[in-house]
């Protein structure tokens, strides 16, 4: 397309927008359920975040939309409606066969600021564009908009004149004058997006990490990692990362990333704290967390919210269950003990487990040195190629486009669309990579891309794991360089090995189980006790409005939260878990959801 087209275009573009965002301003800002509705296409999703309703839901159909419209516009009435000076300009696209016109627009409600994207349907008829997908918003709340860009402090700040910025940046890390507002208890990834977005917001948190360092937790994982999408995907708000990085982050790399971040940001970060216990008090809706120092000292902080940011597992190793394990002669630990090759050199290893990490650390293991690798089969695993299917789904993300569009764009996916896509997508990848989901299965590996077929990044959603993106493992696997066993061909675990039903002796001096996580509800038992972990329940997979279990929303214990996620993930939902953080704060945030 030469310039003149596309800047034609865009000017087409943006005259579509504009005529039909006044009508949308008429039916947000009188308001008329009756014209909000009409903005939809028969078949439309309405997704809200927070905005409307203080929760995230999806509705579908003219009448799911005038049900939930009807309760939930009022008491937000809508004002300054207006196309987002921030965001991408409308386009002009094609989405599944569809002619469509792409767009951002912000307004305010009565309790904050927010922006909107919206995907319009064209009609070959001439017909008004109709809403085929919208999502609604909530970004700030009033009087606490982010502390950044046009509205950055002005670095003038002093308290009398005695103090310069590195006086009071000690002084407010060490928290010996006050308690925080929100007690974070983790330091990855997780936490210090979520830190970040508290921070700009005002509120006052403190981060507790248990290790030495910010980033330890990806120092201390085996040598040979580098993370499995690109850095386009995973950068943090505010700060992206050099254009002269690679695409593919080694961990180390982003290990010290994520120190420099905790830095740059500001963040209130206490390390070498492991938290040892966390109660509320019910008269006075403080939690008192009980925290263990490197010295062994503890120490006690309280504060109204607590946020549980272990990541995405819950930190409780889960062990399996195998006959005989206690008289193994050899060692055997959970694959988190893993750390490097080096420790295994000519040792015969046997990994339980397939997933991602299994896969991982037996490339390390036979890449650097161990006598021999086998891994143990327990279920059937969706294994997809690197390059080019594992990038795949996240083909939108581009270093020329702005991540946080692209976040948007992707949260507005109504789950039947979600399951649709995936479908399409994983018909696509199975194709492309035949040859190697047959050379897998061949050798006796077992694949499997969920019962509805919507692939591997489904099964992270609904269960976190049961995954790999084929980074070199599976061609050893093939070539017979790393062997495959199944788990159901094992009678038991001997001092020598594992006994199999055939009454051979696999052998073995090493035993690495990696078995996964238990559901992070099993973390929550651990530092809240039973009724905290009970009330709370299951975290992660859909819940039925399709949104992650109490993940990044109100969870029912009152003033605790959970976040985590993928990188990208917590870069998406730190902006409304803050927002939520700061509503509560306010006292502004309902116990219920409005719809």
């Amino acid at each position: 397309m030469t310039s003149t087209a596309k800047l034609e275009r865009d000017i087409e573009a943006a005259h579509l927008f504009d005529a039909w965002l006044e009508k949308a301003r008429l039916a947000l800002e009188t308001p008329d359920v009756d014209r909000f509705t009409a903005l939809f296409d028969d078949d439309g999703y309405w997704m809200d975040y927070l905005a409307f309703t203080w929760r995230y839901r999806t509705f579908e159909g003219h009448a799911a939309i005038r049900e939930a419209a009807g309760r939930t516009l009022a008491p937000h009435p809508v004002r300054s409606v207006a196309v987002s000076a921030e965001r991408a300009r409308p386009r002009l696209a094609r989405r599944s066969g569809t002619n469509v016109l792409e767009g951002f627009f912000d307004y305010e409600t009565a309790h904050g600021a927010g922006t909107a994207y919206v995907r319009l349907r064209l009609h070959d008829d001439g017909a008004d564009p109709t809403v085929w997908v919208m999502l609604t918003t909530l970004q700030s709340v009033h009087g606490y908009a982010e502390q950044s860009g046009t509205n950055r402090p002005r670095g003038h700040e002093s308290d009398d004149g005695t103090m310069n910025w590195l006086d009071r940046r000690n002084a407010e890390r060490a928290f010996t004058d006050r308690d925080p507002e929100v007690i974070i208890i983790g330091g990855g990834h997780s936490a210090l997006t979520l830190g970040a977005r508290l921070r700009q917001m005002g509120v006052d948190a403190l981060i507790l990490e248990k290790n030495h360092r910010i980033g330890d937790n990806w120092r201390k994982r085996y040598h040979s990692l580098t993370l499995h999408n690109e850095v386009a995907t995973n950068t943090l708000p505010y700060m992206p990362y050099p254009t002269t990085w690679p695409s593919f982050l080694p961990k180390d790399k982003l290990a010290q990333w994520l120190e420099a971040y905790a830095e740059a940001m500001e963040l209130n970060v206490w390390t070498d704290c492991e938290v040892v216990r966390a109660e509320r008090d019910k008269a006075s809706g403080l939690w008192t967390v009980r925290i263990r120092r490197s010295d062994g000292s503890i120490t006690e902080r309280a504060a109204p919210q607590v946020v549980l940011s272990t990541g995405g597992h819950s930190g409780v190793p889960k062990l399996p269950r195998i006959p005989g394990l206690e008289d193994f002669a050899g060692r055997a630990f959970h694959s988190s003990e893993y750390h490097s090759a080096d420790d295994h050199a000519g040792e015969q290893v046997v990994i339980i487990g397939v997933g991602s990490s299994a896969h991982d650390i037996a490339q390390d293991l036979y890449e650097n040195g161990a006598g021999s690798v086998t891994m143990i089969q327990r279920n059937p695993s969706a294994v997809i190629s690197l390059d080019p299917c594992g990038t795949m789904v996240y083909a939108a993300y581009s270093d020329d486009l702005d991540p946080a569009d692209v976040d948007f764009v992707q949260a507005a996916t109504p789950y039947p669309m979600l399951k649709s896509t995936y479908q399409w997508l994983t018909k696509k990848t199975c194709e492309l990579d035949r040859a190697l989901i047959d050379g897998l299965e061949s050798v006796g590996f077992r694949t499997d891309f969920e019962p509805d077929n919507t692939g591997f990044h489904m099964k992270y959603l609904r269960k976190g794991g049961g995954y790999y993106i084929n980074a070199g493992c599976s061609e050893l696997i093939i070539d017979g360089k790393i062997g495959i066993r199944q788990a159901a061909d094992i009678e038991r675990v001997e001092a020598g090995g594992l006994r199999m039903t055939d009454g051979s002796l696999h052998p073995a001096d090493t035993l690495v189980l990696a078995s996964g996580y238990e559901n992070q509800q099993e973390g929550v038992r651990q530092l809240f006790g039973d009724d905290v972990a009970d009330r709370v329940g299951p975290i992660w997979g859909f819940d039925e409005n399709h949104v992650m279990r109490n993940m990044w929303v109100r969870t029912a214990q009152d003033g605790f939260w959970v976040m985590g996620g993928s990188l990208m993930e917590a870069r998406l939902y730190s902006t409304y878990l803050a927002v939520q953080i700061r509503a509560d704060l306010l006292g502004i945030l309902p116990r219920e959801g409005l719809a």
